[in-house]
């Protein structure tokens, strides 16, 4: 079977593929734990200094609330995404290759218009994109895929722990990867008289989209200047690499004949995870008194295992009660899952914003993860509707159109 060509105007009809809902369920139930470590930002709650954070009328529930975000959100949802985007390749790999066509053409050309879809949001939405890293670190899974299993889980353990040899090394050199990008950021902040110490205020006395496309012009570089400090690509490639091998394997699609493999995840995952993530959070609120290695330590013992634990346990409880009505719910948001993310930051601008409705003037913490809730709780009433009359996400449509380069039907009727 040959690709059609491109020029053809006329749509054609829509990839048939297998849905696991397990999968998508998975892929919503990130999303949720995306928006509440996202929002904390979103409502300038993060931006504020620890005295005007101490003098908060909800300061004792915030101070709880952080430790619960450190314990069980930081980290480890985006795991879980990263995972799931190994996977995702995988499967492309695979339905590609049973069509007769190049997969890895394909993946390149879809990582290509992520990437796209991941710098327009960067510049116009939110500076905390994660899609073009995505995107990047994705171009970089062919190269492994031809690797065997052990070889490839070798290269993710080492991408998963170069996060801290590299702070060691730096540590010991006395030197900064990421101090270039940090000082380029200050200069280009200061122009439009930002400065690290008045972010909430300026975002929240934005009188229009011009403010926050300012606000976002400087933010782009911090964002480069976030990604090398915390080694987040070499993250995101090893988590990347795992998810690729658990979807060559397959363990999705047999979750009761990997039934035990799963439990010795989860028991190890969150048995180790856990209650290492809870010294990881005492670290992190105590301003890392031992150190940035320390630190890196520290989230390699108990983000990952956590993370992975989660996804175990989730699996357990899909084969437990499989017929449950909330597998459907969870996996509606987690079809539209680059529809919801974008639209998350869409409503966040507009809700805290001074330009907008400016709720980040004085919002705590638990508002901010209220509204949060609150927020995906719509959003995933409108993936059932919406996916009732059609068969992708609105992103989700333009990425395949833009993938396959020729309009695909959207409508299920079609």
């Amino acid at each position: 079977m040959t690709e059609p060509s491109i020029n053809t105007p006329r749509p054609i009809a829509a990839p048939v593929k297998k849905r696991y809902v397990e999968l998508d369920a998975l892929r919503g139930f990130a999303i949720l734990g995306i928006i509440l470590a996202n929002y904390p930002e979103f409502s300038l709650w993060t931006f504020r200094s620890a005295e005007e954070v101490a003098a908060m009328p909800s300061a004792g529930t915030d101070h709880v609330i952080r430790w619960l975000q450190y314990i069980f959100i930081d980290g480890k949802f985006y795991t879980l995404f990263s995972l799931l985007f190994g996977i995702g390749f995988s499967i492309i790999l695979n339905n590609m290759r049973e069509k007769g066509l190049n997969g890895k053409k394909f993946f390149y050309r879809r990582m290509a218009v992520l990437l796209l879809i991941g710098f327009l949001h960067l510049m116009l939405l939110w500076s905390g994109d994660i899609l073009m890293l995505y995107a990047l670190m994705g171009m970089l899974l062919p190269l492994f895929s031809s690797l065997s299993d052990k070889k490839i889980l070798s290269f993710a353990g080492f991408f998963l722990a170069l996060p801290v040899i590299s702070d060691a090394v730096c540590s010991l050199a006395g030197i900064s990867l990421s101090e270039p990008i940090y000082n380029a950021w200050l200069r280009k902040a200061a122009e439009f008289g930002i400065t690290e110490n008045n972010m909430a205020q300026y975002l929240s006395d934005s009188q229009s989209y011009s403010d926050v496309q300012n606000f976002l012009i400087q933010g782009s570089i911090e964002r480069m200047y976030e990604f090398v400090d915390s080694h987040r690509y070499f993250k995101v490639l090893g988590l990347f690499l795992i998810g690729y091998v658990i979807g060559r394997n397959k363990i999705y699609a047999d979750l009761e004949g990997n039934r035990d493999f799963l439990k010795k995840i989860a028991i190890i995952g969150l048995g180790a995870g856990l209650p290492l993530s809870l010294i990881y959070a005492a670290h992190a609120m105590n301003g890392c008194p031992a150190g940035s290695v320390f630190h890196s330590f520290l989230y390699l013992v108990s983000v990952y295992p956590t993370g992975f634990g989660y996804a175990a346990a989730f699996c357990l409880l899909f084969l437990r009660f499989k017929n449950a009505r909330i597998w459907k719910t969870l996996a509606a948001p987690g079809r539209m899952a680059c529809s919801n993310y974008l639209g998350q930051s869409l409503f966040g601008i507009l809700l805290f914003y001074g330009a907008w409705l400016g709720l980040g003037k004085n919002a705590s913490l638990a508002m901010a993860e209220l509204i949060a809730l609150g927020v995906y709780a719509f959003q995933t009433g409108f993936s059932l509707l919406w996916l009732k009359r059609y068969r992708y996400g609105p992103v989700e449509w333009i990425w395949r159109v833009l993938t396959y380069g020729r309009l695909i039907p959207i409508r299920k009727q079609d």
